[in-house]
């Protein structure tokens, strides 16, 4: 049976008000049958803000706030444009247990295990990632070691193509602000020397910077630290297409691929999750689901039958953000 769709003034209170943030990145667990955590923000830009000034304070990465304000100047938005933030997202398909990062949205959840009398949480986090020559791997494995104020060991290739550019880099990298694994690091079982870990260039976070290794900001990593344990699972995806449930409306959470596809974009697997997942409530609507896959806005949307657009949503919250003010 089809959904009747919902009404815009319904798909942007759920969009606001899905849950209620107990800290900059740390989540209750919805209930089931939802999908959706936190909330889509509005804030005006000053006069000295960049968008990675804002992102960075909102816990967002360079590719989660640029692809949510298409148009806007990443380094001069202007004073008194209004900025959308997108502090919202669809969790990850599979059991949600240990450590899921998904490659294509740069960002990296972590389901605690939750204490005796406390509600369960997910804490999340955007990651900076291997880049398209040194890649992130896919896969299962497990956090091995832990550690503060981590060593770095470059790897010879590495040391080679910082002597290229005319860098002597050392074997052994101490502790301090020279240090690219920051204050604090988390070692997968993965050959090759794989780490989440900290970093001493913040601005790559959202970016495909990294020799393969998983970067967090720095206090990014610190909050995460504490609570994640040797023998943590940890699940490596790249999922371009994450699908969510909230209220019985299917919503649509699309990201830019990890390869450069020169702008071209396979609907395949869009198509392939739709069929599959979907359909249990009738078949979405598949004009918006195609136009939330090509905007890759990284927003959830709706795409139930009469389901508003994206855009107009967003309009409607900086409306009623104008109005607050």
């Amino acid at each position: 049976m089809a959904l009747s769709g919902p009404s815009l003034s319904t798909t942007i209170s759920a969009l606001v008000l899905v849950c209620n943030v107990a800290s900059a990145e740390t989540f209750p667990l919805p209930p089931p049958g939802v999908d959706i955590i936190g909330q889509v923000r509005i804030v005006v830009a000053k006069q000295e803000d960049t968008l990675l000034d804002i992102a960075r304070s909102f816990n967002l990465g360079y590719n989660e706030i640029t692809a949510a304000n298409p148009g806007v100047d990443a380094w001069v938005p202007g004073e008194g444009t209004r900025i959308v933030v997108p502090t919202q997202f669809i969790l990850p398909p599979g059991p949600r247990r240990g450590l899921v990062l998904n490659l294509a949205q740069m960002r990296l959840f972590y389901f605690t295990e939750p204490k005796k009398g406390q509600p369960a949480q997910v804490i999340t986090q955007p990651v900076g990632i291997g880049t398209d020559y040194a890649r992130t791997p896919l896969g299962e494995t497990r956090i091995v070691r832990k550690t503060p104020d981590p060593i770095w060991r470059p790897s010879a290739d590495i040391r080679e193509e910082h002597a290229a550019a005319g860098h002597w880099l050392d074997a052994e990298v101490k502790p301090g602000p020279d240090n690219p694994l920051g204050q604090y690091a988390l070692y997968l079982g993965l050959s090759g020397g794989y780490l989440i870990h900290g970093t001493n260039k913040p601005w790559g976070i959202g970016m495909r910077v990294s020799h393969g290794c998983i970067r967090l900001y720095p206090e990014g990593i610190a909050a995460l630290y504490p609570y994640v344990q040797v023998g943590a699972s940890v699940r490596i995806i790249d999922e371009r297409f994450v699908l969510g449930w909230m209220k019985k409306i299917p919503y649509l959470q699309a990201f830019a691929p990890t390869e450069d596809t020169e702008g071209i974009t396979d609907l395949t697997p869009l198509v392939q999750s739709l069929l599959k997942n979907a359909m249990r409530s009738g078949p979405p609507d598949w004009a918006r689901a195609i136009a939330a896959a090509s905007e890759r806005r990284g927003i959830p949307a709706p795409i139930a039958p009469g389901s508003p657009p994206l855009g107009r949503i967003l309009d409607q919250i900086k409306e009623a953000d104008r109005a607050s003010r």
